[in-house]
């Protein structure tokens, strides 16, 4: 037992590329995992990682024994699960993280789902509009809406972000509605922090828009709520404003443009030769619920 233990926090230390985070993810201190890592090498008769004041890499022996160590701890688990007939249960600590607004909105509805079916997954949902390290702060996925993901990263495709200008009727019954990007120059316009400048394709391309916010703010989601009140107009996910189009507490403005379409929401883990099954088993959830075509890209039929 006490060889598989030490395997395990190898192969954590391996796939975090630090200690620290190995040590958090198995709920011990660090100078802990530095003794049982010690011990290991110790036991081998030799050295596995090579470390350095900012990050740890594998030796020659320690990449073989990364190997040999993960295929030894999935024959461990499988025969465990044959063993206790429980092939499909899954366990362990599940840590993820999402925008704030589309965690809200599209995730934490439908977790119970998943966790009625995975009751011993201890889940965590970690809401944050931020940029979120994953490594760091030990996320096992993290949902990303990008045009890119670091190729450090592993990326599932969950859906397309279309995203329009809005505003809502009150608004564009003060202002009226532009016609042009020119017109914009004259409209207030909203965006958090981070979201200027508005990158957009129209009948001329891709064109890039400077946006001075008519309010300052470090949260999408206030963004949202000015737009409802008719303080200005705003580039918005769909899945963030279906709703309130159907609705009719928001309009579409300038129909020729919208938001690059090579911006998409993944779900994003580390790399690693053995990623547990309760990671793969949620994103095949949310896969489950975005595609083929997500519940914010259906068409919208306006309320009477």
């Amino acid at each position: 037992m006490t060889d598989a233990i030490d395997y395990d926090l190898f192969a954590r230390i391996a796939e975090l590329g630090s200690i620290s985070a190995a040590a958090a993810r198995l709920g011990i201190s660090p100078p802990m995992a530095s003794k049982r890592l010690a011990r290991l090498e110790a036991r081998l008769g030799t050295r596995l990682i090579n470390r350095s004041t900012r990050r740890i890499a594998l030796t020659a022996a320690g990449q073989q024994f990364r190997d040999d160590a993960v295929a030894i701890l999935n024959a461990i688990h499988s025969a465990e699960a044959r063993a206790a007939g429980t092939t499909q249960t899954l366990s362990g600590p599940l840590r993820v993280s999402a925008p704030t607004s589309f965690g809200r909105m599209h995730i934490a509805p439908y977790l119970k789902p998943f966790l009625d079916v995975h009751p011993q997954i201890e889940f965590t949902l970690d809401l944050a509009d931020s940029f979120v390290d994953v490594l760091a702060d030990g996320i096992d996925v993290a949902v990303r809406i990008a045009g890119t993901v670091p190729a450090a990263l592993h990326s599932t495709v969950l859906a397309p972000n279309r995203r329009i200008l809005c505003a809502a009727p009150a608004y564009l019954a003060h202002h009226g509605a532009p016609q042009s990007l020119r017109d914009l120059h004259h409209h207030k316009l909203l965006a958090a922090q981070g979201q200027s400048p508005w990158r957009l394709a129209g009948p001329e391309g891709r064109v890039t828009f400077d946006v001075k916010s008519a309010v300052q703010t470090n949260s999408s989601e206030v963004v949202r709520e000015l737009a409802l009140t008719g303080l200005g107009i705003a580039l918005r996910s769909l899945w963030d404003v279906t709703a309130d189009l159907a609705s009719g507490r928001l309009v579409q403005v300038l129909n020729s443009h919208q938001g690059l379409p090579d911006v998409h929401i993944h779900a994003v883990h580390l790399r690693s030769p053995a990623q547990p099954r309760r990671v793969t088993a949620f994103i095949d959830h949310l896969r489950a619920l975005y595609q083929p075509i997500p519940p914010w890209e259906r068409p919208i039929e306006p309320s009477s």
